[in-house]
């Protein structure tokens, strides 16, 4: 008959131990670029009643770097934020801005009129007009009293 020798510290809590030193050691090796944030601009949507307007937030992108598209009732606004500074120093002491490409997809209330949409870029936001079909425009009904 062979005997196993008895260890402390086997079980559970010594098993829960080891996974979290497994899991937790394994977001050390990421990348750096996965880990890095990306620019995602802020958006904010408002809809009226003959128009959605929608404000998003690109400072340092140009005019030229956005694509807005609309398929559907998805507005897409899609674009790259490029960083324009060259260094010729040895290192960085802080850099907290944000570079990349950026995509956001917004699923629109209602019917728009594709051929009327106009977008502005003005001091870093970009305002886009998203004009309703007349067939997606609200009516008021009137309730009346008997």
């Amino acid at each position: 008959m062979t005997l196993v020798p008895y260890r402390r510290g086997l079980g559970m809590p010594s098993l829960r131990a080891e996974m979290d030193d497994l899991f937790g050691s394994f977001f050390d090796y990421m990348p750096v670029e996965l880990t890095e944030p990306r620019f995602l601009p802020s958006i904010d949507i408002n809809e009226e009643e003959d128009k959605i307007v929608v404000h998003a937030e690109v400072p340092g992108c140009r005019a030229e770097d956005i694509d807005i598209d609309v398929k559907g009732n998805i507005l897409t606004i899609k674009g790259e934020k490029q960083q324009h500074e060259e260094r010729k120093e040895k290192g960085c002491y802080c850099s907290e801005r944000v570079y990349g490409s950026f995509r956001r997809e917004i699923s629109l209330p209602s019917e728009v009129d594709v051929d009327k949409i106009q977008a502005v870029a003005k001091e870093g936001v970009l305002t886009i007009t998203l004009p309703k079909t007349g067939k997606s425009k609200s009516t008021k009904i009137k309730v009346k009293e008997e």
